[in-house]
């Protein structure tokens, strides 16, 4: 299993296709996994497949995702961890935004307590849509002061504008917007990316998590893989890393069977055809 090469993340580099861990929470990334053994056992085969790029959050769970990793990777060998600042949940499950200066630098240290680690691999500083022009600069200060400090070695944006993009782009090492076969309404950050040589990472290559886009009933999708005798999921994910060296995968789930059909993704040449037909 190649994990589709490797490409650099900030100081690190990792191999293209990677684990998001999000989906071992509970229903709507909220509560204890449905199923713990299994959650484990994922993880498991996640250190045995050689994946060495997983991202996390302390709000999957809240704290659930975390303590989970810590359970079964732990000290983490080999493996370069991403987490998530700027939201929380409420006692429901609701996302609020937590994303003042102060309550960055409280989320990357909660992370690093959850996970025991003395620093992160990177951290995302996820946006919120109508935080205002001065608050991004204030969080990029913060995140510049953050790896300044030694508690993470590199730090990205997440859900951000073009324009955002642009003022963050010479201190970031990635980022996290949504992107798929159907929803490419990132395509022009990613192609900055590519052309500075900063890791695109799409959330919901599969189509959004909760049901809507989803990749791989696509006429074209399903065709593909059909002819090539793969999966739909597979041919999405395939799609995706021959969108630029720089795309770093982080496709979740709770199941075992599903993570070594993501994961055999790396390995799907989409030839000619198929990438005139996708295109």
């Amino acid at each position: 299993m190649t994990l589709a090469g490797t490409a650099a993340l900030g100081p690190h580099t990792v191999h293209r296709m990677g684990y998001g861990a999000m989906q071992l929470a509970g229903p709507g990334v909220f509560g204890p996994p449905k199923d713990r053994d299994e959650a484990l056992a994922v993880l498991a085969a996640v250190r045995e497949a050689g994946v060495d790029h997983v991202d996390t959050s302390q709000y999957y769970g809240p704290d659930v995702v975390n303590a989970l990793l810590r359970e079964a990777l732990h000290p983490f060998d080999g493996i370069t961890l991403v987490s998530k600042v700027g939201a929380r949940r409420d006692d429901g499950g609701g996302w609020l935004p937590w994303n003042e200066p102060a309550d960055l630098r409280r989320g990357i240290e909660d992370n690093l307590a959850a996970l025991d680690v003395p620093r992160l691999g990177a951290v995302n500083l996820r946006v919120m849509p109508d935080d205002p022009p001065a608050l991004f600069e204030q969080q990029l200060a913060a995140m510049v002061q953050a790896r300044a400090d030694g508690l993470i070695d590199a730090f990205g944006v997440s859900n951000v504008s073009p324009a955002q993009f642009e003022l963050a782009a010479d201190e970031i090492a990635c980022v996290q917007n949504p992107y798929n076969y159907v929803d490419r309404a990132s395509q022009p950050i990613l192609d900055a990316c590519t052309a500075r040589g900063i890791a695109f990472v799409p959330f919901f290559p599969l189509g959004s998590g909760f049901g809507i886009n989803d990749v791989r009933g696509h006429p074209h999708v399903v065709a593909t893989a059909e002819r090539l005798g793969v999966t739909p999921s597979q041919v999405a994910l395939a799609w995706t890393l021959a969108q630029g060296p720089t795309v770093l995968l982080i496709p979740g789930t709770s199941s075992r069977a599903h993570l070594a059909e993501n994961l055999a993704a790396a390995d799907i040449s989409l030839d000619a055809e198929a990438l005139a037909l996708l295109s």
